[in-house]
């Protein structure tokens, strides 16, 4: 079926009391392990592009790829521009064909926060595009010692509540002690702040920065109201290490180097799906049949 933009089945997430994982890909091994995934779990599909990849050449095509193998399944498939900069990147991601878009404007002072989300919010919706933006800011586990783990940089629940009726956004990314990448020590999250920001708001929230968790937080922080959390440091790093290991076995060649890598894609992909609740609800939500409706085409394919 064509892309659906993923609100729809967010929305049963939270209502359902379970998460969908947005894994981000940037090249077609990792996404066809994805795809695999999906398809054994029978589990709605969000797979993330970054938005610094946009600019890059071959990214357009990249996004044609998942968009044909979303013709090719039955289940629902949404596809995220992650962590867009600008207006600028969040209009590429429509013209891309993205069904939703991600504007991060996390760390800009809060009006222009709201005002750039604003704008990227009229333009997203006028084509069918749903928007994610950021409130707070999620830091890098690089420097959590110095930054999360002080709790700087954490969502204001009345900020947040603010900022939504402002811009409009369909999701909302929330920072309560979680951090992009590896982190350095242990991970905090704060789930009675992030019980007051669901307390105050209807949209589904979403948790950057997975990779790295315990079992029981992720589990916490879906009880407590997360609909969507992004992998891909988990992806990346199981794939280097299946890699380096068939680059290590005898008689060694490029076609077992890249099965290890779909291959680790995959096997991570089905882990986090059983592991936040997502497995088999594409079926149970009948295919996606009752998901947001599908992206309406841009006029002339353009802007």
């Amino acid at each position: 079926m064509p892309l659906l933009s993923m609100i729809g089945e967010l929305r049963k997430a939270q209502a359902g009391r379970y998460a969908l994982p947005a894994f981000d890909t940037f090249e077609s091994a990792g996404t066809v392990g994805l795809f695999e995934a999906f398809e054994e779990k029978r589990a709605p599909a969000i797979v993330a592009i970054a938005g610094g990849v946009l600019e890059r050449p071959g990214t357009a095509a990249l996004a044609a790829y998942v968009r044909r193998m979303a013709e090719e399944t039955s289940l629902p498939v949404a596809l995220i521009v992650d962590h867009a900069r600008s207006f600028e990147i969040c209009i590429m991601g429509l013209r891309f064909g993205f069904s939703d878009v991600m504007y991060d404007g996390s760390t800009l002072p809060l009006e222009e926060n709201i005002a750039n989300t604003r704008l990227v919010v009229r333009a997203a919706h006028a084509v069918g595009v749903c928007v994610e933006a950021e409130v707070g800011h999620v830091g890098s586990g690089s420097s959590y010692r110095s930054y999360g783990a002080l709790r700087k940089g954490l969502t204001d629940p009345a900020i947040a509540e603010q900022f939504v009726a402002e811009t409009g956004v369909d999701t909302l990314a929330v920072a309560i002690g979680n951090a992009h990448g590896v982190y350095d020590g242990e991970p905090c999250l704060d789930l009675d702040l992030l019980a007051e920001i669901r307390r105050r708001l209807d949209v589904p929230l979403v948790l950057h920065g997975g990779s790295g968790l315990s079992e029981d937080q992720f589990r916490s922080a879906v009880a407590a109201g997360i609909s969507k959390i992004n992998i891909f440091t988990d992806l990346a790093m199981n794939a280097h290490n299946r890699m380096a290991e068939a680059v290590a076995a005898d008689q060694a060649n490029y076609f077992p180097v890249a099965a290890a890598e779909r291959q680790a894609f995959k096997d991570r992909a089905m882990y986090f799906l059983d592991l936040f609740g997502a497995s088999g609800k594409a079926d149970a939500n009948g295919n996606g049949k009752e998901m947001a409706g599908a992206r309406r085409p841009l006029a002339e394919d353009n802007l």
